[in-house]
């Protein structure tokens, strides 16, 4: 019982775990409970048991596990977490539950399988139940057979997936076990219920007897479909309906069991087999065979194959092409029905995959109908119907059109037979008009046709097309049908079933009726009625309802056609003469008529009044227009000679036409009169009202084609071309659609040829004006006019350009009355007459007789250059064509073969063909994209970028003739991706991505991608995943989340739980789809409606889908957004707007509706214009708080797209537009995307305007204005790029002023485009740029920055390049080495790259940059740059020996660089610096010298920081005092002190909100310490002391410990160099600035972590500016000053203990070689350093164990290499030799002879003083007599002498060795410097003259070498000489009088007077302490510094230069002295010594 009160007290979960049965029995009881219990599904309390639930069912303990699985299975249904254990549960179900005996704990294992299932996880359950049939424990699988069955039985096919089922089932029939075999007998029986017949053929092959078995118990299930009674969690909705049902008798609903039924394809539970392997070897032989009988032979074999009813993908190309010349060519029947069979069985085996080769083979096939043998025949037919459903009737209707006008009329019959059958398997979608409209013209032609079996099948397929998209769609094509061929197609129509029960269209009988009933009265007309053109016109034209029969008054005609719901245009038969007077009699006067042909032209007119009132006054329903025209025909009719009765004549045409039902009968009867009026002077303008009138009754574009071709059949050229000018005018006043160009466009060419050149003229302006509505395209009818004739059209095109077509103020009068919604459907799928409809009126060339099988032989030849022949013709034939038709011939699979050539010169020219196809075929060019384009595809995957660019071109090309629904449907799309190739995946994802967001719809074969999609998703290369997650969310839009979601189930778990992430990501950002174009007409008048057809660009309209850039600019149309047009009113009127005025004209004559809604149409804009006018008074930035932080945490959830690309695409920006939409004024927005760039430059004037008003709104709105203006850096206008520029520029400056600092955010967004706008051609646009660079860095960290720049410096654009590396340079010249990111060491390589760059500029750059990082840290950048070319670096040497001799002394107040531009500047080379050009050479220093000397520089100096000597000495206008010298006060500088207490300000409030992580923020404080402001220094101090002084945070500073004290010892010298003597600051500020410093480095080095983190050069670099502030005799006069000394002196103590020891004494050593070098500065500075030394030296007992010797030795070693011991004694003062020997000393008592060991680090140790001093300390370590050292030198000269000859030897091999000889040369050299009495000769002697010569030539430029730097050295550090034999070996011209006798005469010319206190410190021999050189890392160091984030040597020259100055200002500065600028008498004197220096130095 022990036991058991033991595991009592556990928790349920660990009890579950637990190794007693009883205690996980217990644990299983009390976790079922708890499951029931926990109410929340996604309490964190299931977390606990997810990885327990697993070990539920597989509980070894029989009992415990029933208990198991019944907490198992509550966990499953309550637990949201659920899923993620299915797998392993289901799988532990299958194995150790479905074996057990206890029928329970199967059941239990069924229902949790069950519950899975509904949780969403039907696919991992199905996967472990299939594997469980795969096991060998009969129990097992019958189980998994009865989960299976159950499954299926509850939740339906469409949850379980049956192919996988279908295709484990034949196996288990096989079973020896007969309860397994029972079992899948039953399961197969379940889903016989779901899919019945599909399940037969999978299971066909079973044995006989249970085969037979099966069918038994099939016949005997209930035929009504199964249903589904288990629902799925995300299926509730389904759920309540099947409860809801139940509960009303279970009635059943029709629509669901079609679904059901429909659901499985037999096709798809079928295994595909792979045949082209199979076929005979010698096939393609014997089927050229001249013997019948072999090629029967093969075409059987084929045929056994092709039974297969499902065949594996793969290229059937060749199989294909053999049997369709079979079929085309074999004059044997027997064979052509054969090779059909073949060609059927393909068909079905492959499906969609055969639509590719379709286009090949229908042609052949359709002409083969000729045979009239039935069986050859009935093969045809089976292969033409197996092949419609492999592709879609879109495709086939060409070649069947074709073959329509055949002159056999077996051919017809067969080609109208087959349209009939391939209707029935349409639907309304997929028999647009667009497909309907030609064939129904081609069938109706077939109707009249003599033979009657071709009038029978035209009947049949015009009855079968009725039938499926019903009466309204078909009647408008059979208008000329009479009554008898419209019966008989109607009782077609009746006959025809639809397979499946479909409805047809049209809603059943109801529907039927009322069409029926209005196409009753119709009549044929007589066919003299109109032009052989009239086929064309009337199919063209709406639904039919004619007039009464002939006896009846045309009034009930009239009637019936106005109640006609669908009535749409009046249709009449021909009236005779006598019938025509009957009616007219009824209606006029009978004077009238009678007067009408009277010979007295006064009664004619008299006649002609009458008849017009009784026109005016007459009823429109019951004028019988006909007659009243044809009563104006009679004579004299047309030929009336009196002009005034003419007029009246052609007035009241106008009128019948405005006011009866007038129809083209009518028109027909009247037009000819009125074209030969129109160029009558005085008729002319009658005429053409008439015309007009006419026009709205039949169309214009009817009226068009009619007066066109009858103008032209006339030879009166005045009414040619007053016809023309009539249509150009009718074309503005209706809009141009419908209107068919082709018919009249030869017309118009006629004009253009006629000699009469108002004809011309006509001709001319008519093309202008149709320009408006068509664009381009119209050009392409004219290209072969002559050039003079061509240049007119052009220039009265170009007049037309911009404009855009004026909204139609007339329309066609039916129109009105017309179903809006029904107009806008024909606009959208016929495409408005637009675009492409273009494209289809060019005439076109058939080349297929010019695609001979010689050509194509040639293409496919073995011999490259015969194929490039053979494409070369190729590109010939297209280009001489122009314009083709969609037959080809054979071309396509010869050029498909081409684009897999092995040579990829004939795959680029493949490509350039295909792209020529493309542009001269046009939109036929569909049916060839699956021979053709698909492979297109493939090449993208090719590993060179110039042919994946080439195909992509291709690609885009032909997307833009075909739009892509044609490329997305079927699997070849899918296959391509699912190749394995990085390139093609990449490639073609990104083109999906860019093309998938702007369709509306695409067809659901997509969904056959998205498997491969998630593969790319985890594909190795890190773009294809990038790729492959950018069109993520474009997938989504149109496949939805739940589908894709779906998809994921078959994924692997890991790999689901990972794309599952990615689809959320991608919900989240998923763009719109793309709204439908804007229907015409809506509700609205008619007048608003025609006007936004008409407006709507035409090429818009139609190309929706592959153009979506066309909407953007000039689609939308009036009635979609008003100010999207530029001709009407928009917020800033461009010009005066023509249509704005159109509220104004008086409506049209008898439109007054129309007009007036016009108008109505046109003043809501106008109105809008005033209300934004008001508008823009008011702000133009909203400040929307925390709009910006809400901007970036959707950024970084990925809920909106990351500003990232390469170009922009239209959904970054769309999320612009709606991110700006809350925040910016609605016209402003509207300005700034507008499509004209005039409207950009005005809206970034106001912004200008108002940055300073609304600096805060603009601060909130920042990133959202800078995303704006990288989308402008795309723009090509240079207008809008300077006006950019110009705000940018503002825009910085203000936001540096306002002290604003960019985010993350912001730069990430910005910063990489404005980079690329730095390789701009222009130099105006570059220099800009840089000066916004420079601009940038003072609101964004330069090191930040760097990286923009490195990637820039990748960029293909050399000038970007160029400048990138410049603006580096300038970086790193300004801020250090400490700005180069991540490391110098890596960034310095890649600068480095650049050296060997093919353009010069690019080079120059490189090398000016690497020389920049030379002036900074010395030789260290041999060691950065790594390894180069030779040539690369012999190149850098030169340019930095050059830069060397063009910048010999390093001034204390300019940089050299600075220096050497003024000395030299014609040489770009000489050192790096920012191009003149720059307006703000961004270096720090100077930066903050600006913040406090804000003084204009005096114009004497002619750039700013430049002195220029000689001005300065000529300059007699400056007067001012030489100040004082101060002297030291240093006694009491080591007495206990007091620390004062640090002042603080509190924290800056915004100061979180900018920087998100801690790393950025305490960099951005940390650069803020070295602030040239002290109150911002001050702050950014007390928050890293807040920090510093809590232990628990001060660990957030590791890491930025030397970042932090290279700041603070900046401000340290700061202070020192203008704080201190800038007379203006109060000192107390100053001394606050100073507490604040020394507080916190207390607080800092109290804690050894992180005091230890300081590296060797930051380290002494603080310990010089301690020590400085220690000696500054300014601070000592302030009050509290001696305090503050005191303090510092602490500070030193304190940083020496706890630093790192050997970082420390490095820092002393390196600090202590450089102020001897020196000799500047305070004189008490050396002592100093050398205390702190000696306080190293007494901690050294304690920290020996812990201190690096090696490196101390190192560094003791560079310093007595600078200072032999000679020349240490040779100093004034001993104490520095005595201190080396004591730290030596200390060394080795405490190390003993071990010390020797630690010497590792010196090369040439032989050459080191050092070996030899310590072995003498070591050796006389017993004896205390180490003096003696002389002696012990000697003795170590001797050894080292006897080891010259070895040493020797070896420096020649070195030098004889090819790797080694530098070094060699190098080695040789040193050590004949260093014993200069060598002989080498006898090493010389036995070798060559030619190495002879070259070890002479080697040594001589290494001298060179040395003295160049020698030179550059001696002005900065005077090495190795010793500053008193450097003075002793010149005459008197170093000597300090020589100065002061320079300065006397500068004072004079000053007017000062020379009663200065000139010897106060020393004297005259004082000054030799301040030589010109400065006192801070004036020399290298001899050691690189430790860390490379050490800031720049240069930064520290220029610096310590300043600092120089100071020092100098601070002994001779009075204190009232005002002038701090360069030119102040301190700094002219030190130049002054440093040019006397350098002539020193140039003489030696």
């Amino acid at each position: 019982m022990g036991d058991d009160s033991e595991w009592m007290k556990l928790p349920i979960d660990q009890k579950c775990e637990h190794k007693v049965w009883k205690a996980r029995l217990n644990g299983y009881e009390e976790a079922l409970k708890l499951f029931q219990r926990i109410e929340d599904e996604k309490s964190p309390e299931w977390g606990k048991y997810l990885g327990l639930i697993k070990k539920f069912v597989t509980e070894s303990n029989a009992v415990a596990q029933l208990k198991g699985l019944e907490a198992a299975l509550a966990f499953v249904e309550n637990a949201h977490v659920a899923g993620k254990t299915t797998g392993e549960v289901v799988s532990g179900v299958v194995t150790k539950v479905f074996n057990q005996p206890k029928a329970r704990a199967k059941e239990l294992g069924t229902d949790i399988c069950l519950m899975y299932i509904e949780i969403e996880k039907a696919e991992v359950v199905q996967e472990e139940l299939l594997k469980g049939l795969e096991n060998k424990n009969p129990k097992i699988v019958v189980a998994c057979f009865e989960a299976l069955r159950k499954a299926l039985s509850e939740f339906g096919s469409k949850i379980v997936t049956l192919k996988p089922v279908v295709k484990a089932l034949p196996k288990q029939f096989e079973s020896r076990e007969k309860a397994v075999r029972d079992e899948a007998k039953l399961l197969a029986v379940e889903i016989y219920r779901w899919i019945r017949d599909a399940l037969r053929a999978p299971l066909q092959n079973i044995n006989s007897v249970q085969l037979k078995e099966l069918e038994e118990e099939w016949v005997k299930l209930p035929t009504s479909p199964p249903k589904q009674t288990r629902f799925l969690r995300s299926q509730q909705d389904l759920k309540a309906k099947f409860e809801q049902q139940q509960a009303q008798g279970d009635q059943s609903d029709g629509e669901d069991e079609v679904e059901t039924v429909a659901a499985v394809d037999p096709y798809e539970l079928l295994e595909a087999v792979e045949v082209l392997s199979k076929l005979p070897k010698d096939f393609y032989e014997k089927i050229e065979a001249k013997k019948w009988q072999e090629r029967k032979e093969a075409l059987e074999a084929v045929e056994a194959l092709t039974k297969n009813p499902k065949l594996e993908n793969g290229d059937y190309g060749d199989l294909v092409r053999a049997l369709k010349k079979v079929v085309g060519k074999d004059a044997n029947v027997m064979l052509v029905t054969l090779a059909a069979k073949c060609l059927a069985g393909l068909a079905a085996g492959l499906r969609k995959k055969f639509g590719t080769y379709a286009g090949q083979v229908v042609p052949t096939i359709l002409e083969k109908f000729k045979e009239k043998k039935p069986q050859v025949v009935q093969a045809l037919q089976e292969a033409m119907d197996a092949i419609f459903h492999t592709t879609t009737l879109q495709n086939l209707s060409e070649d069947i059109l074709a073959v329509m006008d055949n002159k056999n009329p077996s051919i017809k019959q067969h080609a109208s037979l087959f349209l009939a059958r391939s209707f029935r398997h349409c639907t309304q979608a997929t028999l647009p008009k667009s497909v309907l409209k030609p064939l129904c013209a081609a069938l109706i032609k077939q109707v009249n046709d003599s033979a009657p079996e071709v009038r029978d099948a035209a009947f049949e397929a015009l009855g079968t097309a009725m039938k499926v998209v019903g009466e309204k769609a078909v009647n408008p094509f059979l208008t000329d049908l009479d009554k008898l061929k419209l019966d008989k197609i109607k009782e077609c129509a009746d006959k025809v079933e639809l397979p499946g029960g479909k409805k047809p269209a049209g809603g059943g009988e109801g529907a039927k009726k009322p069409a029926a009933k209005a196409a009753a009265p119709a009549e044929a007309p007589s066919k003299s009625s109109g032009p052989p053109s009239r086929s064309q016109t009337s199919a063209a034209s709406k639904s039919s309802a004619g007039p009464a029969k002939k006896g009846k008054p045309a009034s009930a005609a009239g009637g019936k056609a106005k109640k006609t719901s669908d009535n749409k245009e009046v249709v009449e038969s021909e009236l005779s003469v006598e019938v025509c007077e009957d009616l007219a009699g009824g209606v006029l006067p009978a004077s009238c008529l009678q007067q009408l042909d009277s010979a007295n032209w006064k009664e004619r007119l008299a006649s002609m009044e009458e008849f017009q009132k009784a026109v005016e006054t007459m009823d429109k329903s019951v004028m019988p227009c006909q007659a009243l025209v044809r009563m104006l025909a009679k004579k004299p009719g047309w030929k009336e000679t009196n002009f005034q009765v003419m007029q009246m004549k052609l007035r009241i045409v106008a009128l019948i036409a405005q006011r009866g039902q007038f129809s083209k009968t009518s028109a027909f009867v009247v037009l000819d009169g009125l074209v030969d009026k129109v160029g009558d002077v005085k008729c002319g303008g009658n005429a053409k009202e008439g015309l007009t009138a006419i026009g709205e009754a039949c169309s214009l574009p009817w009226t068009a084609e009619q007066v066109v071709s009858l103008a032209f059949s006339q030879k009166n050229p005045k009414n040619q071309a007053e016809t023309l000018s009539w249509l150009a005018n009718a074309m503005k006043e209706f809009g141009f659609a419908g209107i068919n160009v082709k018919a009249f466009i030869n017309n118009v060419k006629t004009a253009l040829a006629a000699t009469n050149p108002a004809v011309r003229t006509s001709a001319i302006t008519l093309l202008g004006v149709m320009y408006l509505y068509m664009g381009a395209p119209l050009r392409m009818f004219f290209e072969d006019e002559k050039p003079a004739l061509l240049s007119q059209i052009d220039a009265e095109f170009e007049k037309m350009q911009g404009q855009s077509p004026p909204a139609p103020i007339r329309c066609v009068r039916k129109a009105a009355a017309e179903d809006a919604g029904d107009e806008g459907e024909e606009q959208d799928e016929d495409g408005g007459g637009g675009g492409q409809d273009i494209m289809d009126l060019l005439p076109r060339t058939d080349i297929g007789d010019k695609i001979t099988s010689e050509l194509v032989s040639k293409i496919e030849d073995k011999n490259w250059k015969i194929r490039k022949e053979g494409l070369d013709e190729t590109a010939a034939i297209i280009s001489e064509a122009k314009f083709i038709t969609s037959n080809i011939g054979e071309l396509p699979l010869a050029l498909k073969a081409r684009l897999n050539d092995s040579n990829k010169i004939l795959v680029q020219q493949t490509l350039s063909i295909l792209q020529q196809l493309a542009t001269a075929m046009g939109p036929g060019l569909k049916q060839h994209v699956k021979a053709l384009g698909i492979p297109v595809i493939t090449v993208l995957g090719d590993s060179k970028p110039n042919v994946r660019a080439a195909a992509m071109a291709t690609l885009q090309a032909w997307v833009e003739q075909t739009g892509m629904k044609e490329w997305l449907e079927g699997e070849d799309f899918s296959e391509e991706l699912k190749r394995e190739n990085p390139f093609l995946r990449q490639e073609l994802l990104g083109w999906l991505a860019e093309k998938l967001p702007t369709l509306r719809t695409v067809p659901g074969d997509l969904m056959l991608c998205v498997p491969h999609l998630y593969n790319c998703l985890e594909d190795r290369n890190g773009d294809v995943r990038k790729k492959a997650q950018d069109a993520l969310p474009t997938f989504m839009m149109h496949l939805g989340y739940d589908k894709m979601n779906k998809a994921t189930g078959k994924l692997k778990p890991a790999s689901k739980d990972q794309v599952v992430g990615m689809l959320e990501k991608a919900r989240a950002v998923m763009p719109a789809k793309p709204a439908a174009p804007a229907k015409a007409g809506g509700g609205k008048g008619s007048g608003e409606s025609r006007a936004a057809s008409a407006t709507r660009s035409q090429p818009a309209a139609d190309e929706l889908d592959s153009k979506p850039e066309a909407k953007k600019v000039r689609g939308g149309g009036a009635a979609k957004k008003p100010p999207s047009s530029p001709e009407e009113p928009a917020p800033p009127p461009p010009s005066k707007d023509k249509d704005s005025n159109a509220s104004k004209k008086p409506p049209g004559k008898g439109k007054a509706a129309a007009g007036s809604q016009q108008g109505a149409a046109s003043k809501k804009p106008a109105a809008k214009n005033l209300k934004d006018d008001e508008d823009k008074s008011g702000p133009i930035f909203i400040l929307v708080p925390n709009a910006k932080e809400q901007r970036i945490k959707e950024e970084k959830q990925l809920k909106i797209l990351k500003w990232n690309f390469i170009t922009p695409r239209d959904e970054y920006v769309e999320q612009l537009k709606t991110q700006m939409s809350t925040c910016f004024a609605k016209w402003l927005q509207d300005e700034l995307f507008h499509f004209d760039f005039q409207r950009h430059v005005k809206a970034i004037g106001v912004m200008i305007e108002r940055l300073e008003t609304e600096s805060d709104a603009t601060i909130s709105c920042l990133d959202l204005i800078l995303k704006w203006f990288t989308l402008r850096f795309f723009d090509t206008n240079t207008t809008v790029l300077m006006k950019v520029l110009e705000y940018l520029k503002l825009l910085f400056a203000m936001l540096n002023r306002e002290n604003y600092h960019l985010t993350e955010y912001e730069a990430s967004s910005f910063v990489p485009y404005i980079i690329l706008k730095v390789g701009e051609s222009k130099d105006v646009v570059r220099k800009d740029v840089r000066a916004i660079l420079a601009m940038l860095c003072k609101v964004y960290p330069a090191s930040k920055v760097f990286p923009f720049l490195m990637d820039g410096t990748k960029s293909k654009n050399s000038k970007q390049r160029a400048e990138c590396l410049e603006e580096l340079g300038c970086l790193i010249e300004g801020y250090g080495m400490n700005v180069c990111q991540p490391t110098p060491a890596k960034s310095l390589k890649e600068i480095a790259v650049h050296i060997g760059d093919r353009d010069t500029s690019v080079r120059n750059a490189a090398l000016n940059t690497v020389v920049a990082v030379y002036n900074v840290c010395g030789d260290q950048v041999y060691k950065l740059i790594g390894n180069l070319s030779e040539k690369d670096m012999s190149m850098l040497e030169e340019r930095i020996k050059r830069s060397a001799k063009k910048t010999p002394a390093a001034p204390a107040k300019q940089s050299a660089a600075e220096k050497s531009q003024r000395e030299h500047p014609t040489n770009p080379n000489a050192t790096f610096l920012r191009k003149p050009a720059q307006e703000d050479p961004n270096k720090l220093n100077q930066a903050r010298q600006n913040a406090h000397h804000s003084e204009s520089s005096h114009p004497s100096i002619p750039k700013e920081f430049q002195l220029d000597l000689d001005m300065i000495e000529m300059d007699q206008s400056r007067v001012c005092e030489l100040p004082d010298l101060v002297q030291h006060k240093l006694d009491e500088l080591l007495e206990p002190i007091m620390i004062p207490e640090p002042k603080m300000r509190a924290v800056s409030p915004h100061f979180d909100d900018l920087h998100n992580s801690t790393a950025s923020t305490i960099n951005f404080v940390i650069s803020q310490v070295a602030s040239g402001d002290i109150n911002t220094s001050i702050q950014a101090l007390a928050q890293i002391d807040e920090v510093l002084r809590q232990e628990d945070k001060a660990e957030v500073m590791s890491g930025h410990i030397d970042q932090f004290l290279i700041a603070t010892f900046m401000q340290l010298r700061l202070i020192y160099s203008t704080h201190m003597a800038d007379d203006r600051l109060d000192k107390k500020d100053i001394i606050k600035l100073y507490s604040c410093i020394i507080g916190n480095m207390l607080s800092l080095f109290s804690m050894e972590s992180l005091a230890r983190e300081a590296s060797m050069g930051v380290l002494k670099d603080l310990m010089h500016g301690l020590v400085t502030l220690m000696l500054d005799s300014r601070v000592e006069d302030i009050e509290d000053g001696q305090q503050l000394i005191r303090s510092v002196n602490l500070l030193v103590i304190r940083v020496l203990g706890k630093s790192d020891q050997t970082n420390m004494i490095s820092a002393l050593l390196v600090l202590l070689q450089d102020s001897l070098v020196t000799t500047a500065g305070p004189p008490m500075f050396v002592d100093l350093v050398m205390k702190c030394i000696w306080r190293m030296i007494r901690y050294l007992p304690e920290t020996i164990n812990s201190i690096n010797l090696d490196r101390i030795l190192l560094d003791v070693h560079n310093f007595m290499k600078v200072f032999p011991k000679e020349k240490l004694k040779q100093l004034k003062s001993d104490v520095p030799h005595r201190t080396l020997k004591t730290l030596l000393h200390t060394l080795c008592k405490l190390t003993g002879a071990k010390i020797l060991d630690h010497l590792s680090m010196i090369e040439n140790r032989n050459e080191s003083e050092l070996e030899a001093h310590l072995r003498r300390v070591v050796k006389q370590s017993g004896n205390l007599s180490g003096h003696k050292s002389d002696r012990g030198n000697e003795k170590e000269d001797r050894m080292s002498k006897a080891k010259v000859s070895d040493i020797l030897s070896e420096i020649f091999k070195k030098i004889g060795s090819k790797e080694n000889t530098k070094e060699g040369l190098t080695e040789l050299y040193e050590y004949k410097q260093k014993y200069s009495d060598a002989d080498v000769e006898p090493y010389l002697k036995n070798t060559s003259q030619f190495f002879q010569s070259y070890v002479e030539r080697g040594l001589r430029m290494i001298e060179s070498e040395r003295e160049g730097k020698a030179r550059i050295q001696t002005s900065a550090v005077i090495p190795q000489h010793g500053v008193d034999s450097g003075l002793s070996s010149t005459n008197e011209e170093l000597k300090p009088a020589v100065y002061y006798e320079r300065l006397k005469i500068l004072r004079q010319r000053q007017g000062l007077e020379n009663n200065a206190r000139q010897g106060v410190v020393g004297g005259e021999d004082e000054p030799q302490h301040r030589s010109p050189i400065s006192s801070l890392l004036s020399s290298k160091p001899s050691v690189a510094s430790s860390t490379d984030m050490l800031h720049s040597k240069l930064s520290q020259l220029k610096e310590s230069r300043e600092l120089y100055q100071q020092e100098h200002n601070a002994h001779s500065h009075s204190p009232t002295h005002g002038h701090t600028r360069s030119a102040s008498p301190a700094a002219n004197l030190d130049d002054l010594k440093k040019r006397l220096e350098r002539i020193k130095s140039n003489r030696q």
